[in-house]
């Protein structure tokens, strides 16, 4: 078991991180000004960002042999395929629960705040070509995916399900092989978890530098006065963000009761990773880190975490409702309530296929407007701002799979702190230092 004591290197790095933003918008501030044209800008920017590329590099490099070596310790201990299956069913339940109050919560708002009416900003012309990749969006396509042709090339190319996939296969036979020699080498799996953790700790002391140059490379190139012209499209999307949140908040409340709140204490600093650039994968490793010394079993870690990294992106559900129904407001094209609820249900399945699709929640939307006559063009209208909806929605994806994952630990009673009953102390619910 894994103990609540206060912990001020880790109180120190979200310091560090949040002073990083605070530098990174001034930094970027100052070169957005002093740049002598746009093509200047660029290219300065282009500089942070090999800085926040190197980074997200660090990031990925311990994606795969993490979730491997996590995931098939936790099977291998299990030995029980019913448990396999039970846990996945119960993640599955919770994500699709999650997804559709997250698209429901988005149509509402969008219908109430209406953030693409009245738009002062010129309209794209309804068939200006958009360069995205939408033909990656299809559904058998995806689930032929999901199982790996080549384990190798699943971790070089860092896609997640099949690695999930893979180590499922693996981690259970492991736990069904007694002779001798599968015991080292589950002992050899299991000795590698906690190198792993010691090397993601290794990398995440670069994280300040990657968020600053995250920060300073959106500010140079877009420049602070795109929040003021899209202020009501921003105000409105971080407002729904926020209703979700409590929502989000109150469903882990029911089961989680007071151990709520040293969760949302442990991933602040993952979810301001997050939101700083604008990058699950970079929160990925610490989310799991923090996680682990809640007390929340490994290997409901190690599988429900990814699992939801595909399936249970809340941020991401919110925000393809949201901005769908903002071009059709911006073209002042009326849908009816039939209408939304349907393109409600086609998003929520045509997010499933889009795992590792970059810019992927933008490349949902486009690809699913033309089936409700509304311009795919549309989407040029926020590409320019979809950076900044891209932090909050990281940050809200961070925080939905944690929820996520503590709610099933809590059913597989596999989420128990040290010295705690099933209910926290109130000393135990005011643990801020677990950041």
């Amino acid at each position: 078991m894994h103990s609540f004591e206060a912990s001020p290197k880790r109180s120190r790095q979200t310091t560090w991180i949040l002073g990083a933003m605070v530098l990174g918008v001034g930094a970027g501030y100052a070169c957005n000004r002093l740049a002598a044209s746009a093509d200047q800008a660029k290219e300065i920017a282009s500089y942070f960002a090999m800085l926040t590329d190197i980074f997200l590099r660090m990031i990925k490099m311990i994606i795969a042999p993490l979730i491997f070596s996590t995931l098939v310790a936790g099977l291998a201990g299990m030995g029980d395929a019913r448990t396999v299956g039970r846990i996945g069913g119960r993640a599955l339940a919770w994500f699709v629960m999650a997804s559709l109050i997250s698209l429901t919560i988005g149509l509402v708002l969008a219908n109430v705040l209406q953030p693409g009416g009245n738009l002062s900003l010129p309209l794209p012309a309804v068939n200006a070509a958009v360069e995205l990749k939408t033909s990656t969006l299809n559904l058998k396509d995806f689930l032929t995916h999901v199982f790996p042709r080549n384990i190798f090339e699943s971790m070089a190319n860092n896609e997640i399900l099949q690695i999930v996939v893979f180590s499922v296969f693996f981690g259970l036979a492991l736990g069904r092989v007694k002779s001798g020699k599968a015991r080292v080498l589950s002992e050899a799996i299991e000795g590698a978890v906690p190198v792993m953790l010691k090397v993601t700790g290794y990398v995440m002391l670069f994280a300040p530098l990657g968020v600053f140059a995250a920060i300073a490379n959106v500010v140079t190139t877009q420049g602070l006065g795109v929040l003021l012209v899209y202020g009501k499209v921003l105000g409105g999307f971080y407002f729904a963000l926020l209703v979700l949140w409590a929502v989000l908040v109150g469903l882990g409340y029911l089961v989680l009761n007071r151990k709520i709140f040293p969760l949302l204490s442990a991933i602040r600093e993952p979810m301001i990773l997050g939101f700083s650039t604008a990058s699950s994968e970079a929160a990925y490793p610490i989310v799991m880190e923090k996680l682990r010394r809640l007390g929340i079993s490994e290997r409901v870690i190690g599988f429900v975490l990814p699992l939801g990294y595909s399936f249970n992106l809340d941020g991401s559900m919110i925000y393809t409702t949201f901005a769908a129904l903002f071009v059709a407001q911006a073209y002042n094209i009326p849908l009816s309530l039939g209408t939304q609820i349907a393109m409600l249900l086609v998003l929520m399945v045509s997010s499933k296929g889009i795992a590792g699709v970059p810019r992927s929640a933008l490349v949902v939307v486009a690809a699913v407007l033309p089936m409700f006559n509304l311009p795919e063009a549309g989407v040029l209208l926020i590409m320019g701002i979809d950076v900044f909806l891209d932090m909050g929605r990281t940050a809200t994806n961070v925080l939905g799979n944690s929820i996520a994952t503590a709610v099933i630990a809590k059913w597989e009673n596999a989420y128990e702190p040290e010295g705690a009953d099933d209910d926290l102390t109130e000393e135990d619910a005011s643990l801020p230092q677990t950041a």
